[in-house]
């Protein structure tokens, strides 16, 4: 490993949507699986009407004559045949028995991180964006578990071609793919994929999932936009909250590490939320899902939707409870080159996680932590 060496830091350092799972059905959808259900009914609800014969008319009370028969001309016209059925759904591929390193950035842009990203990336100019979270999501090749590693964003590390900064300062300078590149030297592990969202992409998914409930182990208020007030216990949070909970730092002792176990928490409850209402294995709920988010996330090129999707189906036996979460270790604080307040990797125990990481025993190495 390198030890941060170089030049002085680098940049400044520090809608309304569908509920898609409403309450109290069996089986929830999100918003494109809901447009689609309601596309289907339509059709339904058409060949209903149109294939319905014309109301019956009462016949009279008791009448002198008898009513004569209807002449076969006079006799209603069958009706037209009904719509054939959609198609079934175009089966979803199989992802090969292989694990998959994903880094996953949440961007504090109030713009739009993925147009920043992208003149970044072409330009070399700075953007103002900078990481606000990055985790490192480790999915092992039987798909029954997700392992998370959450990177502190203050983390003092060399950016490759830069120097040394905060970590979160490698989107600003090189875009998402100088993220990776940082992430992967410091961890030493291969990024396969990565995947950006911004603010206002982070809101909408969470009121497009209906809201996530999140079980609170340390009550605080929110110190952004609403200053919404988070008590112990299980919480329901719509976008805006979600956003506010997982951003906060400065309510709590220990500042961005509570931030930190905070996003852990959301994440959990995220991965809880969609195998519970069925996506990962319903094939329209999930290309819905995966066509919505779409609007809203920034992925490599290698990592299309249709390669989300499969991902997504692939996991589709994931145990929640087997979710595994911890921190990169870091070995304090201080005060970096122009006096800025950093964290320190601790470079013997990143060793010993990505070790762990590489032969599959990063659980037992987060429960002996």
């Amino acid at each position: 490993m390198v030890t941060p060496s170089g030049p002085e830091r680098i940049g400044p350092g520090t809608t309304g949507h569908e509920n898609l799972a409403p309450e109290g059905q069996k089986r929830r959808r999100l918003i494109a699986a809901v447009l689609s259900l309601l596309l289907v009914a339509v059709v339904a609800v058409s060949a209903l009407v149109f294939s319905r014969p014309p109301a019956e008319v009462a016949a009279p009370a008791a009448a002198a004559t008898e009513t004569p028969t209807p002449t076969p001309s006079e006799t209603t016209p069958p009706p037209p045949p009904a719509p054939a059925p959609p198609p079934p759904p175009e089966p979803i591929a199989e992802l090969p028995a292989v694990p998959m390193n994903i880094l996953l950035i949440g961007s504090d842009s109030r713009a739009n991180a993925r147009d920043q990203a992208s003149i970044t990336q072409a330009t070399g100019e700075y953007q103002d964006q900078r990481a606000d979270s990055m985790m490192l999501v480790h999915v092992p090749a039987d798909r029954r578990s997700v392992q998370v590693v959450s990177i502190m964003r203050d983390l003092y590390v060399n950016i490759p071609g830069y120097g040394a900064s905060k970590i979160n300062d490698s989107l600003s300078v090189g875009g998402i793919p100088l993220a990776a590149r940082t992430v992967g030297e410091l961890t030493g592990t291969p990024i396969d994929h990565t995947v950006m969202l911004d603010f206002n992409g982070f809101r909408a998914l969470t009121d497009a999932l209906g809201g996530i409930d999140v079980d609170v182990a340390v009550p605080f208020q929110s110190t952004h936009d609403t200053q919404h007030v988070f008590t112990q216990g299980v919480n329901h949070l719509d976008g805006q909250a979600a956003l506010e909970f997982s951003r906060e730092r400065y309510a709590f002792v220990d500042g961005d590490f509570q931030r930190v176990r905070n996003q852990q928490t959301f994440l959990r409850a995220v991965l809880a939320r969609l195998t519970s209402v069925g996506v990962l294995t319903d094939v329209n709920a999930l290309r819905g899902l995966v066509n919505f988010a779409g609007t809203y996330l920034t992925v490599d090129q290698g990592f299309d939707p249709v390669s989300v999707a499969v991902l997504a189906y692939a996991m589709r036996g994931i145990d929640p409870n087997s979710f595994v979460s911890l921190t990169l270790p870091t070995a304090g604080t201080g005060i970096a080159a122009g006096g800025a307040s950093v964290v320190f990797p601790d470079y013997g125990g990143i060793a010993q996680m990505s070790a762990a990481l590489r032969e599959g025993r990063l659980p037992e190495y987060a429960g002996a932590r």
